[in-house]
């Protein structure tokens, strides 16, 4: 061959070109979107830090999750915003708290076109915003965590959930939550596991989004951002104790880790594109300052690419209308 080599340029030639040869493609059914439902509301509430989302009332969820459902997405990953919280986060357990209440009407309105998930995690329920209830030295208690999620499984298993997802960092959570389940016959409800999830300064909006309670941070029971083995060392023990998906969360900023668990995981790999990283695209392009609609969906191309089978993203909806 003489001269430069032209032949990747000839494949970049024409947009029909591009598409044809394109090695990471989007669909529709890889997106899950996350939903706020705000206890006690009439009307959707808007999240200031993250424009476009919105706490629902139960009303305005029943729109949305239509709206979600029409355009083909693969499921909704629910977090619940209660009016009263408490040590234990005694709401998360209640049948009438607003995830469970909620839960119930995702699987009557959309459980046969969508994966209805919810979060499994005392930090919404919790009056100090802890992902666990705390010891006699204001310390989370690891061991006294994971009975509460063995009982915040059943009772969201109870209402309908199809797959719970552990995104509370407690040593074990998959073991014990798994051991509940199959105790109790639930043998067929998934458990996703958040294997690699970081102590990030990412999760900023998501705090306003469940009106956190949290004074201090999480930075002993979610992983260090400087370390990367550890991401694949905690995925494997999440495979290990029985998760059937794992995640890596945030995703943007951590696609080395999602890529080397992705390329050791026997099973389904996903990631959470976070509440910070989606404010970081809509505040760059509310200034002009970026093509919005091409960034969006770049960044859900890269994750992809990275090895994330499905992204968790507030731009579910919206992308899912772009691909179609």
């Amino acid at each position: 061959m003489t001269g430069p080599d032209r032949r990747p340029r000839r494949l970049r030639a024409t947009p029909a070109m591009r598409r044809l040869v394109a090695e990471t493609r989007l669909h529709t059914a890889e997106l899950i979107l996350p939903m706020f439902v705000r206890e006690g509301i009439s009307r959707p509430v808007p999240i200031r830090s993250m424009p476009g989302v919105v706490q629902h009332s139960l009303d305005s969820f029943r729109a949305a999750l239509g709206e979600a459902a029409a355009t083909g997405i693969g499921g909704v990953m629910l977090f619940g915003v209660p009016e009263h919280k408490d040590a234990i986060g005694s709401g998360a357990t209640d049948d009438n708290g607003i995830l469970n209440v909620a839960t119930r009407i995702a699987v009557a309105e959309v459980g046969s076109a969508l994966v209805v998930q919810t979060d499994l995690c005392l930090d919404e329920f919790t009056d100090h915003g802890h992902c666990g209830v705390l010891d006699a030295d204001g310390r989370v208690d690891n061991d006294a965590s994971l009975v509460r999620y063995q009982e915040m499984a059943l009772a969201q298993v109870a209402a309908g959930s199809a797959l719970l997802g552990l995104s509370g960092m407690m040593d074990g959570q998959v073991a014990a939550v798994r051991e509940a389940l199959d105790s109790a016959s639930h043998f067929q409800t998934a458990i996703l596991g958040y294997a690699a999830k970081y102590a990030s300064a990412f999760y900023g909006p998501f705090r306003e989004a469940v009106d956190s309670s949290l004074v201090g941070d999480r930075r002993t029971y979610q992983q260090d951002p400087a370390n990367r083995r550890e991401g694949v060392y905690e995925a494997r023990l999440d495979i290990d104790e029985g998760a059937d998906i794992i995640m890596v969360k945030p995703a943007m900023g951590y696609l080395d880790v999602l890529a080397d668990v992705a390329a050791e995981s026997p099973i389904p790999v996903w990631a959470y594109q976070v509440s910070g990283e989606y404010a970081m695209v809509e505040a760059a392009a509310a200034n002009g300052w970026i093509d919005r609609e091409r960034a969006i969906m770049e960044s859900l191309v890269g994750i992809r690419r990275a090895g994330a089978e499905a992204v968790l993203t507030y731009w579910a909806v919206e992308a899912a209308e772009a691909i179609a």
